[in-house]
Formats: C-alpha cells, structure tokens, sequence
C-alpha cells in the first residue's frame, strides 16, 4: 500500500533533491539515489503537505515477524528551515492520511541533530525509540585511503597482500557493464551459506540493483575491479549533501585476501576531491555487517530514532 500520492519515479528527482538538498541530513535514506533504488521494494511515495514534501515507504526491518509497517520520513523543507507550527500542521495532515487508510503513523529514520525541529513542533512530548539497526557508519575519505596508523594496520596488510600477489584492473563502471555485474552479484549472493532473513535482504538488493546499474554515470556512479578479464568485485555509489558520498553497495570475492579492502580503497581514492566523507549506510542489526562496519573505525554514527506522535 502507498501512502501517499505520487509514487516516486526517475522523473520526479529534479523536484525532490532540491528538498533533499535543503539541509544536510547526513543519513543515507534522505539521498534520491538511495529512494529510487529501493523505491518499488519499499514502496516510496511523496506528497507535497503545507510547505513540506513528504516521503512514506514500507519498512522491512521486522520482516522476520512477517511485519512490513509503513512509515513516513521527516518533513523536508527545500531552504532547510522549519518552523515549528507548520511543521507541527503538516505532520498531522500526514497522520490523518495514514489512519484514514487504517495504518499507524510514525516517523523513522530521524536523525539525532534533527530531534530539535520535532520536539518544537510538539512541545507536548513525543514517543521516541533509538533505532540503533538503522544507525549510519560515516568515516573520514583520507582515513580510507591512507589507512595509518594501528587502527588500520591489519586492512594495509590485507591490501598489500592482494597488491603483491594477484594482477587487476580497475574500471570506471558504465550502464554497458549491467547484465555483467548483475550476473557477478547473483553469482556472489548464491554462494553465501547465511541465515534467510539475511538472504532475504541480499534478493531485495538484487531486485534495487538492477534498474540502478541502468542510471550509472548520472544518478549513480561505481567502479569495478577484474582479474583475469572477469569481474571479481564493485561499488556503486549516490552523493549526499555538499561533502559526503554513499556507497550503497560494494561486493568483493571472498576467495581473494584483500579484495575487500583493495574494493573499498579504489572507491575512496576515485572519489571527487571535494567529497570528504564515505557513509556506508546502516547494519541492518547484521551482527557481522556491524562488526566489518565498525573495524573500518567510523568517525562517527548517524544515530537515529523511531518517532510517534503522543
């Protein structure tokens, strides 16, 4: 079930950045590339309420209870200033809209510096949550690169392992290279020996990918990596806010000590030079995505909240 009006498509993104780009939102949701690759699997829609625009979608993170509860993202005001009374008239507009389609209402995905803007607005209280599967891992593009120092020590040796012992090349990734890479990531997602929950993630970024790889070079951009002519590993990635890039996928062939890492350097030393933070988006509560996430040593975590209106 859509929430709202307008079901997104390619043709609305020169509407909405400007919204999106209003303010620095610094969590990944809140990227046009992240909405529309995950648009039909999450059920995205928007509607322009009072002077905001809107955005609902589908979560899928209780999944495992057979539960798909949908929600909206926090109002987003194109100059990037809210003001608490008509912000407080537009998220109430929104909640009459999903009751009146006999869903509950609420808010997630709402970054932490962005709580002030909510508590204003209803200065009654609030019903707040910490979503902590939904946090972001934002680290420093140099760190990545250089990686000095102990914290690091073991992703350089992994790294100079590869370099020394396997022959590569490193592509710039192009729409011609879709059907090859989706046959790369089916490939890489058949072999993983994980939990179906986990699984069931792993198909839904299949179904996203495939029509992403097609925008590559304008919505997205990406890069891979080939030994011996096949393609071993790749990334794709969306731009956030004035400073920030996300990596909404990297895949590497486990079988090759360092790819991992060699995949990860290659994206961050590709990257513009005006673009000095790398979010790897959320953990998902993936007990060995956040323990990969966290050895990379974030700079910081985009911690965010689950609201609903007392």
């Amino acid at each position: 079930m859509y929430m709202f009006d307008n079901k997104l498509t390619i043709e609305d993104r020169g509407f909405i950045e400007p919204y999106l780009n209003g303010f620095e939102h610094e969590t990944s949701g809140l990227t046009f590339s992240s909405l529309y690759m995950w648009r039909n699997i999450n059920n995205f829609c928007w509607q322009k309420i009072g002077e905001y625009l809107c955005i609902s979608g589908i979560s899928h993170l209780e999944m495992e209870k057979g539960i798909k509860l949908p929600f909206m993202h926090i109002p987003l005001a194109a100059d990037g200033k809210y003001n608490p009374k008509t912000l407080r008239e537009t998220i109430l507009e929104a909640r009459e809209i999903f009751e009146s389609k006999g869903q509950p209402f609420s808010i997630r995905l709402v970054p932490s510096h962005m709580m002030d803007f909510l508590s204003q607005a209803f200065p009654e209280g609030l019903e707040v949550t910490d979503d902590r599967e939904n946090y972001d891992y934002v680290y420093r593009k140099d760190d990545l690169i250089e990686l000095k120092g102990r914290n690091y020590h073991a992703k350089k040796n992994h790294l100079n392992y590869f370099k020394a012992n396997n022959e590569y090349t490193y592509e710039v990734m192009t729409p011609e290279h879709t059907d090859e890479a989706m046959a790369f990531i089916r490939a890489f997602d058949e072999h993983k020996d994980i939990p179906a929950s986990e699984m069931q993630f792993l198909e839904m970024e299949e179904r996203a990918m495939t029509d992403a790889l097609r925008n590559v070079g304008d919505l997205y951009r990406g890069g891979i990596v080939r030994i011996d002519g096949k393609i071993e590993a790749l990334y794709l990635w969306g731009r956030l806010g004035a400073y920030t890039a996300v990596e909404h996928v990297e895949k590497a062939n486990a079988q090759y000590r360092g790819l991992y890492q060699l995949i990860n350097n290659e994206f961050c030393r590709n990257l513009p030079e005006h673009i000095k933070f790398v979010n790897r988006e959320e953990d998902m509560g993936l007990q060995n995505l956040r323990k990969a996430k966290l050895s990379l040593k974030p700079s910081k975590l985009v911690q965010k909240f689950i609201v609903t209106i007392k």
